[in-house]
């Protein structure tokens, strides 16, 4: 089997993993906070056996006795990385909605674990507890923010005001290695197990309270990624089928008794 029979297959499932992503981008281009995924290549340098050997000479001009180093590079599918980039704001108009500027995240609690969201669509429930879209309790400085009914106030650092008293500052942080976040649905961020990456201060954020993020998809970019994938994919499989042709007819001549 040639080569190209393998490149073109590989190629063909790159990009239809690429198609998936765009699929899913654009699925959530209403999704608020929501951040894209995009796909990293590298090359993948196929060794000789003889390009790992260091030869023994004894001067520059001794003769060699191995050939020269060859290196194949091919592209290969790295992973999928999340773009944490700003999304736009829009105004909501309800004072429990906030939108982070810069970086950070938001804290809500799942099942005694705590996630990350850019999402912050609150609500206070019929309990008192500041709860996003999903019903997931939102962490503050000292555990699960509670708010007393009244006029609410939330300042550029994330503290809240209810009747122009202090009664909770929203827990904003960030980590010191964005890459390692897993996404693990409904618009939730965790850290690996195990992972050495640690929280830290998002020093650098503001609170904008009475305002959403917008997811940071631009759908006219992804629709022509699509077709581009798309594309290229049917290029992959046209390759498939002309390699696996020719080498249908190498057999059949060579297995063809003279």
């Amino acid at each position: 089997m040639q080569d190209s029979m393998y490149s073109a297959l590989f190629g063909a499932l790159t990009n239809e993993h690429r198609l998936n992503i765009i699929a899913n981008n654009l699925a959530n281009a209403n999704t608020t906070g929501y951040k894209q995924d995009r796909l990293a290549f590298k090359d993948v340098m196929v060794h000789f056996a003889h390009d790992t050997i260091m030869e023994a000479r004894s001067t520059l001009r001794s003769p060699t006795l191995l050939p020269d180093p060859t290196i194949i590079a091919k592209p290969r599918l790295a992973m999928a990385r999340t773009d944490f980039s700003q999304g736009g704001l829009r105004e909501s108009g309800n004072p429990l909605d906030v939108a982070i500027m810069g970086e950070g995240f938001f804290k809500v609690q799942v099942d005694g674990n705590e996630y990350y969201t850019r999402n912050g669509n609150f609500h206070r429930s019929a309990e008192g507890t500041l709860v996003n879209s999903e019903g997931y309790p939102v962490m503050g400085a000292s555990g699960a923010i509670t708010l007393p009914q009244g006029d609410v106030y939330i300042d550029s650092a994330g503290r809240i005001l209810v009747n122009g008293e202090e009664t909770a500052a929203l827990s904003v942080v960030s980590v010191d290695n964005l890459d390692a976040l897993e996404k693990v649905g409904h618009n939730l961020f965790q850290l690996p197990e195990a992972s050495d990456v640690q929280e830290i201060a998002a020093t650098d954020a503001q609170i904008e309270q009475g305002y959403l993020e917008a997811a940071n998809i631009n759908v006219v970019e992804e629709m022509v990624n699509m077709i581009e994938t798309q594309r290229a994919y049917e290029a992959y499989t046209k390759i498939i089928k002309s390699t696996n042709e020719t080498d249908q007819k190498l057999l059949m001549k060579v297995g063809r008794a003279r």
